[in-house]
C-alpha cells in the first residue's frame, strides 16, 4: 500500500520543556520563548513566504493545546521571530519567538512541552502539551525526538529519507493535530466504494470489502500485520466515501424558510462525527473476529457476564463463563478500543471471574503513566506489533502483540 511521507506535512520541528520565563504566569508575564541556534535553524532569518519587517520575521501560526481526553484548543494567529539586539550592532544576535496572548498560550504552564513545527508553506504549528500525557509521547515519536524534552530546544529536520511513511500510527497523530493525510491511492479507493453511491453500507459490509481488497494479507501467517492493514484500508475507504457524502450535502446547502438552517448544519456535523466514532470501533471488532476465525479460536462477541456487562470478546464463550465448575484460569476476556484516552478503566468490571483483563487498542505511544497504572490494575495491553515501536523500551517489554494473545488463548482452550 502506497502512502505519503511525513515530509509532505513538515519541514522541521523543534521541541523543549517550557520554563517559567517562557509562559504567561504570575512570575513571568512576557510573551516570548527564548530562541537559540537550534530554533534559528528552523525559523531562519528570512523565509520564502513570511513577511519581514526590519529584524522581525512574522509567520502565520496555528496555536494548539492538547491535553487529556477531549481536551483540545486551537487558535489561528501569528508568531514573530526577531533579534532582540538588532539595534545594537556591537552585540551578537539574540533571537526570540514572540507569541500572541490567546486561550492556548494562557493555558501554558512551566514543565509543559512546546513543539514548534514548520510546514512546507512556512505555516507554523505552535503545539503545547502537558508533561506525561499520551499526546506528548505520540508527538515525540512522530517527530523522532528524544524521549523527554529538556529546557533547551532540540531540532530535527524532516526529509523524505528520514521522515518515514505516514502509516497507521502517524495518520492517527496527524488527525489529532487536525491534519488530514494525503490519499495516494485515491483512484483505487474510488473504485472500491463506487458501488455504494452516496450512502454508507453496514459496517460489516465495509469490513468484508476491506479484507477482500487485500488478498495478499494472510491473517493466519501474520495476524498483527493483517489487523493494521485491514483497519487502515477500511479507514481510508470510509474517509473517501464520507468526503463524497459531505460534499454532496454541502452543495445542496443548508437553507431554511427563515434563512440559513444553522440547526440543520450543526445536526449534520454532529452526525458525521458520531458516525466516525461508532464505525471505527465496530470495524475493529469485525476484523478481530476474522482473525479469531482464521486461528480456529472459540469466542463469543458481546456475551453477557455480571450486572449486564458485555465485554467485547469472551473466550471460550458465555456458557463456559457461567459454568461454576469451568476453571477461571482458562477464561479470557478481551476489550477492544480503537482509541484509548482514559477509557480503559471501563473494562475492569466487565468480567468478575477473570482476574487479569486484556485490552486491545490501536492507540500509539501511550504515556508511561497510563501503562504503569494498567499494570497495577492487572490489565494487560495488547498492541499490534508494528505499533510497539511508538512506545518506550521499558513499555515494549511488557506489551503483548496479537500473535502473543492468540497463543495464550489457544493454550487455555486446549488445557
Amino acid at each position: 500500500m502506497r502512502r505519503g511521507y511525513l515530509s509532505d506535512h513538515f519541514v522541521a520541528v523543534a521541541a523543549k520543556r517550557l520554563a517559567v520565563v517562557d509562559t504567561i504566569t504570575a512570575q513571568s508575564n512576557q510573551h516570548e520563548v527564548t530562541g537559540s541556534k537550534v530554533l534559528r535553524g528552523i525559523l531562519g532569518e528570512v523565509t520564502r513566504s513570511a513577511p519581514r519587517v526590519g529584524a522581525d520575521t512574522r509567520f502565520h501560526a496555528t496555536y494548539i493545546w492538547l491535553g487529556g481526553e477531549q481536551e483540545a484548543l486551537s487558535e489561528e494567529g501569528r508568531l514573530s521571530w526577531y533579534d532582540s539586539r538588532a539595534n545594537d550592532p556591537k552585540r551578537s544576535a539574540e533571537w526570540r519567538l514572540y507569541f500572541q496572548s490567546n486561550p492556548v498560550t494562557e493555558l501554558m504552564q512551566p514543565g509543559d512541552s512546546l513543539f514548534v513545527a514548520r510546514r512546507p508553506d512556512d505555516h507554523i504549528l505552535f503545539i503545547v502539551t502537558p508533561d506525561g500525557t499520551d499526546i506528548q509521547s505520540q508527538l515525540i515519536w512522530l517527530f523522532g525526538l528524544s524521549e523527554q524534552p529538556t529546557l533547551a530546544f532540540e531540532q530535527r529536520e524532516i526529509t523524505r529519507d528520514g521522515g518515514g511513511e505516514v502509516d497507521f500510527a502517524a495518520r492517527y497523530i496527524l488527525d489529532e493535530l487536525g491534519i488530514e493525510a494525503a490519499e495516494p491511492e485515491a483512484d483505487l479507493l474510488d473504485g472500491l466504494i463506487e458501488r455504494f453511491g452516496l450512502k454508507f453500507p453496514k459496517t460489516r459490509v465495509f469490513s468484508d470489502l476491506a479484507r477482500s481488497s487485500l488478498p495478499e494479507i494472510d491473517a493466519h501467517d501474520d495476524p498483527d500485520q493483517a489487523l493494521l492493514a485491514w483497519m487502515e484500508r477500511e479507514e481510508l475507504m470510509f474517509r473517501r466515501l464520507e468526503r463524497r457524502i459531505v460534499a454532496d450535502r454541502i452543495s445542496n446547502g443548508f437553507a431554511g424558510p427563515d434563512g440559513a438552517d444553522v440547526d440543520g448544519f450543526l445536526k449534520f456535523s454532529l452526525s458525521v462525527q458520531n458516525t466516525r466514532k461508532s464505525r471505527v470501533g465496530l470495524a475493529l471488532e469485525n476484523h478481530l473476529e476474522a482473525i479469531f476465525t482464521a486461528h480456529a479460536v472459540r469466542y463469543a462477541r458481546g456475551a453477557e457476564t455480571e450486572n449486564k456487562n458485555k465485554p467485547d470478546f469472551l473466550f471460550p464463550g458465555q456458557i463456559e463463563y457461567h459454568t461454576p465448575d469451568f476453571p477461571a484460569a482458562r477464561l479470557t476476556m478481551l476489550g477492544s478500543k480503537s482509541t484509548l484516552k482514559d477509557r480503559w478503566r471501563q473494562v475492569l468490571s466487565e468480567a468478575e471471574r477473570i482476574a487479569e483483563k486484556h485490552l486491545l487498542t490501536l492507540s500509539p505511544g501511550l504515556s508511561e503513566n497510563q501503562t504503569s497504572e494498567m499494570q497495577a490494575k492487572s490489565l494487560q495491553l495488547v498492541i499490534p506489533r508494528k505499533l510497539h515501536e511508538t512506545y518506550r523500551p521499558a513499555q515494549q517489554k511488557w506489551l503483548m502483540d496479537v500473535r502473543d494473545f492468540l497463543q495464550l488463548v489457544s493454550e487455555r482452550q486446549v488445557a
